[in-house]
């Protein structure tokens, strides 16, 4: 059957749009089986994982960690568990040599500071008081070596040679490095500064941002019994 150069090309367009049509689906389906995956379904009890990918000098960020989470742990610390990545819209660039570059969205000044919540978060292994840390920290890190100084005399830190240590060699940047793989692996990707999962899930984003407790209480309401600290809060949109 001979056809015409005009059905030809209604054809051949037919055919590009019936393909970018279904990579596009199946990138969502991949998507949205990454979303479900990552949610974990916890017993009751259980406490919630708030992962929160921020950066140090983040306006947005800063809110959100004084705001809410540290007002949130301070009112139930038994309902969440507290996971930071410092590192945001930053990009990691490996050197010919093997050393690494970062460039931040809020200049070099972040990526030092980044470095160093990274280190106080790998080297303090109490949960309370890193939150201390990275909430005293965040409060004024335009000169991050002198925050972190402050604050780990503010909060008696014993580590702090460590942390030092940490964030002045190459063990500092390796844990950025890592952070940025975890950043650039969510799904879906990072589209505002700070984005926070509980229990790997994005859920509503906006409504995590605005009140944390609320949204942890909805998902611990799910697994069983309310508890008193959540009785006050209304656990429906």
């Amino acid at each position: 059957m001979h056809l015409s150069g005009a059905t030809r090309i209604r054809v051949l367009i037919i055919i590009v749009c019936i393909v970018i049509f279904w990579l596009l689906f199946k990138q969502f389906l991949e998507n949205r089986a990454l979303e479900v995956d990552e949610i974990v379904i916890k017993p009751s009890g259980a406490p919630v994982v708030v992962g929160v990918y921020y950066e140090a000098l983040c306006p947005d960020s800063k809110h959100f960690v004084v705001k809410q989470l540290k007002t949130t742990h301070d009112a139930a610390p038994q309902l969440i568990d507290i996971d930071f990545i410092p590192y945001g819209k930053a990009t990691t660039e490996v050197r010919p040599d093997g050393s690494l570059e970062f460039n931040c969205q809020h200049g070099q000044v972040e990526c030092e500071a980044n470095i160093i919540h990274a280190c106080v978060v790998d080297v303090i292994s109490d949960s309370d008081l890193r939150l201390k840390m990275v909430t005293c920290m965040i409060r004024d890190n335009i000169e991050p070596k002198n925050a972190f100084h402050r604050c780990a005399k503010e909060n008696s830190i014993d580590s702090a040679d460590k942390i030092q240590k940490c964030y002045s060699g190459p063990h500092g940047a390796e844990l950025l490095k890592t952070h940025g793989e975890k950043t650039h692996a969510l799904r879906p990707r990072m589209d505002f500064v700070p984005t926070v999962t509980l229990d790997g899930g994005q859920y509503k984003q906006a409504l995590i941002l605005k009140n944390l407790l609320k949204e942890v209480c909805k998902i611990v309401a799910g697994r069983g019994p309310v508890p008193d600290v959540c009785a006050g809060e209304s656990l429906t949109d």
